[in-house]
């Protein structure tokens, strides 16, 4: 068995569900939120700390593992798992997000990308079976399909035509992928086109994928959009199949995005604003590199009991950000991604009972976003 999804219970005031996805590498409770370890390491974070924070499964980046060290040397160590030293589940992108934002760097045609270097400037080529090969070299539990992520805002006929590639790379990625544990999810483009989201689903539902993600969100789309893009495209999906929306990690879009019936999501957001001296709170954003912070001897949170907020006040966090101190980040850190997984584990209760849409009013209203 190398994926298992089962789902424990439907929410009754909305689409959320709890559920369970069982890898070789370990259970996750869904719905769930994914750190984003890029480089084979979630910034600032030990693989100790991440289990202290309840982190179930974490992301890697297959585009920047196959530059530097290169997929050969991680299959070498032992694969990703024990290059990193983490023994939980790991999902790993197929690159292809990372390759089109290239931009002049990148050109697309059917048979693929070719791309240089954003480190040193050398020419590559990424293509539905090269993803696939870097990833099984990589032994993630869960790997990607190469796909084509158009832009936001972007003309009809650019999003049919990254819809036509998606649905082809994903039928060549399917031709190469053999791997022991490892499964491959299917990801649904479509832009803004509702039409174009039912065409990509029932192509790539047809290819029967273990599980199914929603690309081309969150790339620049107004959040009323996005939730309309949801509203339809998540009905689409094989219900008895893990859902993942790709590249989201602020509470309101979790919340919404967990009542439309979606179980998985990462993000490099939390870890981002954390170095740059922003942290998420129960009653919001809370800028600590701020001034207003010099003298405030509370905690980031009142409400949380993460190890940052149980031992160290906003005035010397601030001070420590301030001084370029290492520690600053890492406090920021292990407090923004212990907010976001506490969240969903929050999630996860009051769907079980039967009170998510009272709580997602509640911390909504509190977090005023």
């Amino acid at each position: 068995m190398s994926i298992e999804f089962q789902i424990h219970k439907e929410a009754e005031d909305s689409q959320a569900r709890l559920g369970t996805l069982t890898t070789s590498h370990g259970r996750i409770e869904t719905p769930i939120f994914m750190p984003v370890g890029t480089q084979a390491t979630v910034k600032a974070m030990t693989p100790k700390e991440l289990k202290e924070i309840n982190a179930q499964i974490i992301l890697s980046n297959t585009y920047h593992l196959y530059l530097r060290p290169g997929h050969e040397l991680i299959r070498e160590a032992g694969g990703l798992h024990k290059f990193m030293n983490w023994d939980r589940p790991i999902l790993t992108d197929s690159g292809g997000f990372q390759v089109f934002s290239l931009g002049d760097l990148s050109k697309i045609t059917d048979d693929g990308v070719e791309f240089r270097s954003h480190i040193d400037g050398s020419k590559h080529f990424f293509g539905p079976e090269k993803a696939t090969e870097v990833q099984m070299a990589l032994g993630s539990n869960i790997a990607m399909a190469f796909d084509q992520c158009p832009p936001y805002p972007c003309e009809r006929k650019e999003v049919e035509k990254a819809v036509e590639r998606t649905a082809r790379w994903a039928e060549r990625c399917l031709e190469v992928h053999k791997h022991e544990y490892q499964v491959m999810f299917g990801i649904i483009q479509g832009g803004v086109y509702e039409d174009l989201r039912r065409l990509s689903a029932e192509q790539l539902i047809a290819m029967d994928f273990p599980g199914y993600a929603i690309g081309g969100l969150s790339v620049g789309e107004p959040k009323h959009l996005m939730y309309q893009v949801l509203d339809y495209t998540t009905p689409l999906m094989p219900r008895q199949k893990p859902r993942y929306l790709m590249g989201v990690g602020t509470p309101d879009v979790l919340f919404e995005a967990v009542a439309r019936g979606v179980d998985m999501f990462d993000c490099v957001l939390p870890t981002r604003i954390a170095r740059n001296g922003t942290v998420m709170t129960n009653q919001g954003k809370l800028v600590v590199r701020n001034a207003a912070y010099a003298r405030d001897f509370r905690p980031l949170d009142l409400d949380c009991d993460c190890y940052t907020c149980q031992n160290f006040s906003r005035a010397y966090i601030r001070h420590l950000i301030k001084a370029n101190e290492v520690l600053g980040i890492r406090l920021t850190t292990i407090h923004n991604l212990h907010f976001l997984l506490s969240l969903m584990e929050r999630m996860r209760a009051a769907i079980k009972n039967n009170s998510f849409m009272q709580f997602k009013e509640d911390f909504m209203k509190s977090y005023g976003e």
